[in-house]
């Protein structure tokens, strides 16, 4: 019986290992399709609209995916905490959609989204502060020129920061676990794909109405060359707000150059 149960350490270290694992194999999954998908050609021609100047080296990749499966127990502890709180009724997670309507399905799908996009937003200004920045964000920026790979790839001190907020809100705020799957792809796909070191969205989309409020691989890669602009995880609007918001009229080559 769940209201019986009793969270152990043994409970939470096994499945911690568990999530690691598989939030490792989840990554390794994306990224390597990804990668594979943009710069995998022989020709030496990528997919999409080439954002970095330089191909992929082996050094870069390496540290990207050094970083990204070591930041991976430290996303897992957070997530097995949760889920062994919730086999004891200890968070709002719930299965019966009826109980909260299908419109919360929604709401509570935008709220965790927003909620996540403000939290990122202001960390990762604060994480660019210079006596900050060197202890836990650098990590991540040896990756002028980013790879699929490195759409996970945190120093451990940023990776803690980044996983807690998420599994907290599933004490707060009720969820369905079909909207948490969910929103793992988009993490998943969103983080990957503005790595990918190539735009795969169309031009019409990215420099469009939605483009203006979305991130993108364009939008992204800007962060990575011009480090006080584009804070943002998934959405402009802080970034408007704040007066962080670049989007570069150059060619892409010409932007990785900076």
């Amino acid at each position: 019986m769940r209201g019986e149960y009793a969270m152990s350490i043994s409970h939470l270290l096994i499945t911690t290992l568990i999530l690691t694992v598989a939030i490792a194999v989840r990554y390794l999954l994306v990224v390597v399709a990804v990668y594979w998908l943009v710069w995998g050609r022989k020709d030496g021609r990528v997919m999409g609209r080439r954002l970095n100047r330089d191909r992929p080296r082996a050094a870069t990749i390496r540290h990207e995916l050094k970083l990204s499966l070591l930041s991976s127990w430290i996303y897992a502890l957070p997530a097995a905490v949760v889920w062994e709180a919730w086999r004891g009724g200890g968070t709002l997670i719930y299965l019966d959609v009826a109980r909260y309507g299908v419109p919360w399905l929604f709401v509570s799908g935008a709220l965790y989204l927003l909620l996540q996009d403000t939290y990122y937003y202001w960390l990762h200004r604060l994480m660019h502060q210079r006596m900050v920045f060197r202890y836990v964000h650098a990590g991540h920026h040896r990756s002028r020129q980013p790879t699929p790979f490195a759409s996970f790839s945190f120093d451990w001190a940023e990776a803690a920061l980044s996983a807690w907020l998420l599994p907290a809100l599933t004490f707060v705020i009720p969820i369905h676990p079909g909207v948490i799957v969910l929103l793992l792809t988009v993490m998943t796909i969103a983080a990957v794909l503005n790595h990918a070191g190539a735009e795969l969205l169309p031009d019409w989309l990215v420099q469009g109405p939605i483009g203006a409020g979305l991130i993108s691989a364009t939008h992204h890669s800007v962060h990575h060359t011009h480090y006080g602009a584009n804070f943002g995880l998934y959405f402009r609007f802080w970034d408007r707000v704040m007066g962080t918001d670049m989007m570069l009229e150059r060619e892409p080559s010409v932007v990785a150059e900076v």
